[in-house]
């Protein structure tokens, strides 16, 4: 493992002036980052991605380029800083690459992150690739993260220099060349979001005092399962316990997700009076069977689809682990086998679910993400 190089340049060649497309959703985040990245003497324009071809259809206040409402709100950003702005229709891919990938995932039984797809395919994979079409050196966002120039001249991803602000989970997907065009001004600072909306009000931005909103930015009420019952239709199934007896039913296996709790609706209660939890969805019988909490202990994963932030693993290596945008570090030993990422717990984890994406740390780098694909369960003794 190796030391942390935030000491080190940020940036793709911050020794020069650059042309930086600064990607604006509307929020006090990416105005900020834009304005810090026009104040550090970059020729800076500004782009709201228009990512639903009916904006009204996403939720008012929405964070992340999906209303009116917030492309109103970074085009006056963009006026205030003094950098010219444009609005980019991308709606025909978000479509194709986030909000059906989304459906299609649940639908298989799995629980994707549709943010972290959106930066694989959308900001750092079709924003990016115009941007450099048309010249431009880098793309700017509000993300809390931080890229280094490490010591081999190779760059890194690390993780915000505040912690609790981190979003390097979320960009786990992004490769070395996507890096060196990526710029994150917020990343290196300390500042609570409290002093960032300070920042932004001495600025002038109006969005000093916009909300921020984590939901998802194209299920306008914020109903999930909703959302995928217009897309998917209704199916009842059973709800099975660990023995298979029948304790409930659903309307669609793919309204629940491994680890869920809440609105399970059973008609039996557990022998023990305990809690029960969805332990695993089957799409092909359209079944849901629950448990108890330690059911859900995780002592290892098989991950797919991984992607570096830099070079691949030699071989089997000590890191950490997270398993959710918000989620704690968890030790792991992991190793690439056959082009699956195989991931072993030092201590069980639950609510690991396929579709999750892991990423791996070292230190405070990011070294890449994989997409779950199988978990192993610690064995439960029984009486």
């Amino acid at each position: 493992m190796t030391d942390s190089t935030a000491a080190l340049p940020t940036g793709p060649s911050p020794d020069r002036r650059l042309r930086v497309l600064a990607a604006m959703s509307g929020g006090v985040d990416s105005a900020v980052a834009a304005a810090r990245a026009a104040e550090a003497g970059h020729d800076v324009t500004g782009v709201h991605l228009a990512l639903s071809a009916n904006p009204q259809s996403f939720r008012t206040g929405a964070r992340g380029c999906c209303t009116l409402e917030d492309s109103r709100d970074a085009r006056r950003a963009a006026d205030v800083i003094g950098i010219p702005f444009y609005v980019w229709d991308l709606a025909e891919r978000f479509k194709a690459d986030v909000v059906e990938d989304f459906v299609a995932e649940y639908e298989a039984g799995r629980t994707p992150n549709p943010c972290l797809r959106c930066n694989e395919k959308i900001k750092f994979a079709a924003l990016l690739d115009k941007a450099l079409a048309l010249g431009f050196d880098a793309v700017c966002t509000g993300h809390y993260a931080t890229v280094v120039v490490g010591a081999d001249g190779h760059r890194e991803l690390h993780r915000a220099s505040d912690a609790a602000k981190d979003q390097s989970y979320v960009l786990g997907v992004l490769d070395e060349q996507q890096l060196a065009h990526a710029l994150f001004p917020l990343g290196d600072t300390r500042a609570t979001k409290e002093e960032i909306r300070a920042e932004a009000e001495r600025r002038g931005l109006a969005v000093a005092k916009k909300p921020d909103s984590h939901d998802i930015c194209f299920i306008a009420d914020g109903d999930t399962q909703g959302f995928l019952a217009r897309h998917l239709g209704t199916a009842e199934g059973d709800i099975l316990d660990e023995t298979g007896e029948r304790v409930g039913t659903h309307t669609g296996a793919y309204g629940y997700t491994v680890g869920q709790r809440k609105g399970l609706r059973l008609g039996h209660p557990a022998p023990d009076g305990k809690p029960r939890y969805v332990l695993d969805i089957s799409p092909v019988d359209n079944t849901v069977t629950v448990g108890p909490a330690e059911a859900l202990d995780v002592t290892a994963l098989t991950a797919i689809r991984p992607r570096w932030c830099g070079t691949p693993p030699a071989g089997p290596g000590a890191y950490t682990a997270q398993l959710r945008a918000h989620g704690a570090e968890t030790p792991v030993t992991a190793e690439l086998a056959d082009g699956e990422l195989r991931v072993a717990f030092a201590a069980p984890v639950r609510g690991v679910a396929p579709g999750q994406a892991v990423v791996l740390y070292d230190g405070t780098r990011v070294v890449g993400s994989a997409t779950i694909a199988t978990t192993t369960r610690a064995v439960r003794a029984r009486g």
